[in-house]
């Protein structure tokens, strides 16, 4: 089993970028397609604690019905906004990386360095090109 998971959709480059991080680490993670396997809301919450933030955190605005469903009102509660995801997992911000050093959303992707077990093998290219220099 990874020591590493992925929230990932292949549609998104900074997730695209964090994937390809990840692997140029040495690692080989444990992929989860949050839009072909939305995770459970005990998983949302969980991954939310992780992060240190708030639900609103994890929420994705472009390219979603968050403007649709009025998500920017304040008087949706956590567990209104978890099952919105539930329904709607494009409103799923990603990419989410879990680690034995952390969880973070990883935007920019280079967030994803802060929490890798081990460093970047080689120095990495991302797909708009921009250098990440191995430290």
């Amino acid at each position: 089993m990874s020591r590493i998971t992925i929230y990932h959709n292949p549609a998104c480059g900074t997730s695209r970028n964090t994937l390809a991080m990840i692997r140029n680490s040495g690692e080989e993670p444990e992929v989860i397609e949050y839009l072909k396997q939305p995770p459970s809301r005990d998983t949302l919450r969980t991954l939310v604690a992780a992060m240190g933030g708030t639900v609103r955190d994890l929420l994705r605005e472009k390219g979603t019905p968050y403007q649709a469903l009025d998500l920017g009102a304040t008087h949706w509660s956590d567990d209104q906004l978890l099952d919105f995801i539930g329904q709607h997992p494009v409103l799923m911000n990603r990419p989410v990386v879990v680690t034995p050093l952390g969880t973070r959303l990883c935007r920019p992707s280079e967030r994803v360095l802060e929490i890798l077990p081990s460093p970047q093998s080689s120095d990495f290219t991302k797909e708009d090109g921009e250098r990440i220099q191995r430290t």
